[in-house]
């Protein structure tokens, strides 16, 4: 049977899929008609240069504003939410040895990869229960070319904060957005003030924030421009995970103790009284990482490395991204028990880990920098590196 034998998805019928998506694990389920454009002013986000070295955002963006690029004869959203609230004794916790902030998000089994199998049952069932192809629908957990956001909040799901991230009313900040475009005609939920939404489609961000500014004047590393638009290139979550390279020196202090993502502008915000511990049902909570020492995460090896986060969204960033960013949390907790292990990093294979591993060590020894880094510094032949070395040339 093809999509255009079947009957539109109302009332009831829309109801029960929605109860049915629900009991697959999916917290939030709601409705938006495949119309364009979808989402934030995404051109003018890139034009102005605050999707950093994300080259992959800017080759799909036609097809992110156009869902029918996506999916030909798309004529439905259907919005998913997974709750990844586990309580305050996870995410951003001290740990056993000192505080260090990992973003909750990344405190489970990679939720890519467990949310991607309820994704898929839910297609089962469209196919099951509506008569819909295998071919009528694609699914998309934070990877694919759609603006989930826009669509969330379109279908009243939640509201774009000021923080640029989708708020919910029951939820909070704490959700994981995955979405479902098809060729099935499905009735659409309203948006929570549809009095708001512009002409263009666009929902103000700040919908429900009123006067707040907590998580603008929270950011460490002053990365909002303006309200509801976050710049890249100055975000700890960009610069801790998206970004390969070397982390710009005058963003290093603001990152503080976080060594894989941020969540301050995400934990400030009023609206997660409204928080609760989620089902779990497409989640495993790993909050054992939370309790992994520094010194540890700075003596990994490959093998040690692939043991430990096997199965995370962590093994992305890889061992050298990790050390990186360790390195940088070393060098502003001026813990001084650390710097044998920093000063071996200063001699790493990788160019990268020298950087960060020479600037925490001028970090916590200050003038004794120049005696420790001395045979690191002989040695060293790539200019990155030999630019964050005390007396080195250009400093």
């Amino acid at each position: 049977m093809t999509t255009q034998a079947c009957p539109a998805v109302t009332g009831v019928r829309r109801e029960k899929l929605r109860e049915q998506l629900q009991a697959l694990g999916f917290d939030a389920v709601r409705f938006a008609t495949a119309t364009r454009p979808a989402g934030e002013s995404l051109r003018q986000w890139i034009e102005a240069g605050h999707h950093a070295d994300m080259a992959w955002i800017e080759r799909t963006v036609d097809k992110r504003q156009n869902p029918d690029l996506v999916l030909p004869g798309a004529r439905s959203v259907i919005l998913l939410g997974v709750n990844y609230w586990s309580g305050p004794e996870i995410g951003n916790r001290k740990s056993k040895s000192e505080n260090l902030a990992w973003a909750r998000y990344v405190l489970h089994t990679d939720y890519h990869d467990t949310i991607k199998a309820g994704l898929a049952e839910a297609g089962r069932l469209l196919e099951r229960e509506h008569g819909a192809a295998a071919t009528d629908y694609r699914y998309y957990v934070d990877t694919g070319p759609v603006l989930e956001r826009g669509w969330a909040a379109r279908s009243g799901l939640g509201f774009i904060g000021k923080n640029a991230i989708l708020i919910s009313r029951d939820y909070g900040n704490w959700l994981f957005l995955a979405c479902i475009l098809t060729r099935l005609e499905i009735e659409a939920d309203e948006p929570l003030r549809p009095e708001s939404v512009r002409a263009n489609g666009h929902e103000p961000a700040g919908l429900l924030c009123g006067k707040c500014t907590r998580c603008l004047d929270a950011c460490p590393t002053q990365a909002f421009p303006q309200p509801g638009v976050v710049d890249a290139r100055r975000c700890i979550s960009y610069q801790t995970i998206e970004n390969k390279g070397v982390i710009p020196r005058e963003l290093r202090q603001g990152i503080g103790t976080r060594i894989y993502g941020c969540d301050v502008c995400l934990e400030v915000c009023p609206w997660n009284r409204f928080a609760q511990e989620g089902r779990r049902v497409l989640l495993t909570v790993r909050g054992e990482i939370a309790d992994l020492p520094l010194l540890e995460i700075l003596e990994l090896t490959p093998v040690r490395f692939a043991a430990v986060f096997k199965g995370t969204a962590v093994k992305r960033l890889k061992l050298s991204g990790l050390l990186r960013n360790a390195c940088v949390v070393a060098g502003n907790s001026g813990d001084r028990t650390l710097l044998p292990v920093l000063v071996r990093l200063a001699q790493h294979e990788l160019p990268l880990v020298r950087a960060h591993a020479v600037w925490a060590v001028r970090q916590i020894a200050g003038a004794e920098a120049d005696t420790l880094l001395a045979a690191a510094r002989s040695a060293e032949t790539d200019a990155t590196v030999r630019a964050e070395h005390p007396c080195s040339d250009g400093l």
